[in-house]
């Protein structure tokens, strides 16, 4: 039996399992993180992080999103590793971590995460592509991994599933992908912010780097000022705050809450 956490931040749901002695014996990884993240036959969740040992910081993960694909970074999963960390003893309260995107910086207080992202690539401002023989104008920037930013009049009509699963799979962003965010600006310290994910090939019920992408895509056009708070699809809200220079951003910061959902043991049944 494998002992794991289930937790969520903002809506995104991760199992989180100690791999620090690196003694996890369950075969093909991606088959195992499809297997235990399905839900109704299994845990069920949106990725799984490994977390194993650094040579540099306080640890580093393993990130498999649930269709078994290897994640670079995920910002909402980075607060609840953090957490987890924290609650475990692996590391302080302030912390950093390797991920495939870079070291992540965060600070534990109770259950408010905050962690610093890796700084982004230069955002390219109304990039035109082709979806039904209709024009999408969409913002595009990697905020740890690919997103594009289309901004709509409300999020709440939006077709985020048929639209971003078009706007993922579009040749424009081959071979990686993109994440799609729906944005929608309140004024200028509030959004509100859906996002279909590649990996999960579903909307998810919050993106932690889709918000941050959103966010600084707005910035760009003027629309918005540090900080930022965006309502995420599960009604909780997420906080950016970011630093412009000309026309780059740099010290990024995502904050929010992060839920212990539970503690459990994971029987062989689950991934076989």
């Amino acid at each position: 039996m494998i002992e794991f956490y289930k937790m969520s931040g903002s809506g995104n749901d991760f199992i989180i399992i100690d791999n620090r002695d690196l003694s996890l014996n369950v075969g093909n990884l991606p088959a195992f993180a499809r297997k235990v993240c399905a839900r109704k036959i299994s845990v069920g969740a949106d990725g799984l992080f490994l977390i194993e040992p650094s040579e540099t910081v306080n640890f580093k993960w393993q990130f498999f999103n649930s269709d078994g694909s290897i994640g670079e970074m995920c910002g909402n999963g980075s607060r609840c590793v953090a957490r987890y960390a924290y609650l475990k003893g692996i590391a302080p309260k302030k912390m950093s971590f390797e991920t495939l995107a870079g070291i992540i910086s965060a600070e534990v207080n109770d259950d408010v995460v905050k962690v610093r992202l890796t700084d982004p690539s230069p955002l390219r401002i109304a990039q035109t592509i082709m979806l039904n023989d209709q024009e999408c104008i969409l913002d595009c920037i990697d905020t740890g991994v690919p997103h594009a930013v289309a901004f709509v009049d409300s999020v709440e009509t939006c077709a985020v599933v048929g639209t971003g699963r078009q706007i993922r799979n579009h040749e424009h962003f081959a071979p990686r992908g993109a994440n799609a965010d729906f944005a929608e600006v309140l004024n200028h310290h509030k959004m509100k912010v859906r996002t279909y994910e590649r990996g999960v090939e579903d909307e998810t019920l919050a993106c932690g780097t889709g918000v941050v992408a959103s966010v600084l895509a707005a910035a760009g056009r003027g629309l918005v000022e540090t900080p930022v708070d965006v309502t995420v699809h599960s009604g909780e809200t997420l906080r950016i705050y970011f630093t412009r220079q000309d026309d780059d951003f740099c010290k990024i910061y995502l904050e929010g809450k992060v839920k212990i959902i539970y503690q459990g043991l994971l029987f062989e049944e689950a991934y076989k």
